[in-house]
This record gives C-alpha cells, structure tokens and sequence, in this order.
C-alpha cells in the first residue's frame, strides 16, 4: 500500500499558485500524489522530503508549510470563502445560508471567527468583503455584466448596497472604478 504525506500550505490559495508550486516541486524531482488549493499530498517513495525541506523549496515563491492546528483552520477558512465567492454566484447567501463554512473545520462560526482573528489582522467579515471587492472588480474589468448584475450574483438587494462597501474598501465608487483606465486589483493572498 502506498502512502502520502499530505501538507496545509500557506497561500496557495489561486489556480497560479497550484500551478507554481507543481512546476517547482516537479523540478525538484518530488513525486506529487495530488495537489489542491492549499494542500499538496507528496508521495512517501520520497523519503528524502519532511515540511522542513519542503519549506525551503516553496518560501522563495512565497508559499509556506503551516504545521500549527489553528493556522491550518484559518487558511481553510481562507480557501474556503475564496471558492465561495470566486467559483459560485451568489456567493454571500450561500456563506450566510449553508453551514459550509463551518463544516470544513467543524467548528462554530463564533469559533472560526475567533481563530481567524487571533492569527489574521483582520476580522472573518472583512476578509469576505476584501475577497468580493475583488471579485467584482474583476467583474467589472471583464465588461460582462452591468453594475446591476453584479450586484445581484453578489447578493447585494440593489447597486447602492454593493457600492458602499467597494467605496469603503477601495475609495472610489463603482461607477469611477467602471471609467478609469487604471484597473487597480490585489492578489488573493494580498489583500490586506
């Protein structure tokens, strides 16, 4: 029987950074079992690799093994919104309506909002707004849908609600956004 030893990583929270660290490791000569948003599975015919050397391999791409329970929670937490609100419509009723979020660490919102805050410098609400600010910046560049559309796959009731708190995150409004030629947008992993 095969085994795998399978890691939390930190960051690894886009397709590109999937990407990345597949070409990296594979450079390496380490044998990769599967590999998942935040999560790479090594096969153990690769006795050579432990986190510590995995670490060294993936920091220059700034990419991190966590090792710390908490952490691990609150970058699954992470991934977890982001494929909310960038693979699904509606993103915020499902967040609001499910126990999605809480099922993948089994724990309570209440729970998960505290871990969250004790490693992050920001709160599990306004890790979600950042992530929808960018998502529909990256709706608006896209020209595909009308301000009024977005809001709605946003589940925001009207323009209004939605423009409040991308003018709040970015300082300008949807509409001067929608105008301006300079598109101005932060990596997943950068957004505060």
């Amino acid at each position: 029987m095969e085994e795998f030893s399978t890691y939390v990583i930190k960051n690894m929270l886009t397709h590109c950074s999937i990407h990345l660290a597949t070409m990296v490791l594979e450079k390496q000569g380490i044998e990769i079992h599967s590999i998942k948003l935040g999560e790479i599975s090594i096969r153990n015919s690769n006795n050579l690799i432990n986190s510590n050397q995995l670490n060294r391999i993936l920091n220059p791409y700034g990419l991190q093994v966590i090792k710390n329970r908490e952490e691990q929670i609150v970058e699954t937490i992470k991934r977890t919104i982001i494929e909310l609100i960038h693979e699904s419509n509606n993103a915020n009723s499902i967040i609001r309506k499910s126990d999605y979020l809480v099922e993948k660490p089994g724990m309570s919102y209440q729970q998960i909002s505290k871990v969250f805050s004790r490693y992050e410098e920001i709160t599990l609400e306004r890790f979600s707004i950042l992530v929808k600010v960018e998502k529909i910046k990256e709706m608006i560049v896209s020209d595909e849908y009308s301000i009024s559309e977005i809001a709605y796959l946003m589940d925001y009731s009207s323009v209004q609600y939605l423009s409040n708190p991308f003018k709040k995150e970015t300082g300008i409004s949807v509409s001067d956004f929608k105008k301006t030629d300079s598109f101005e947008r932060k990596g997943l992993d950068k957004l505060y």
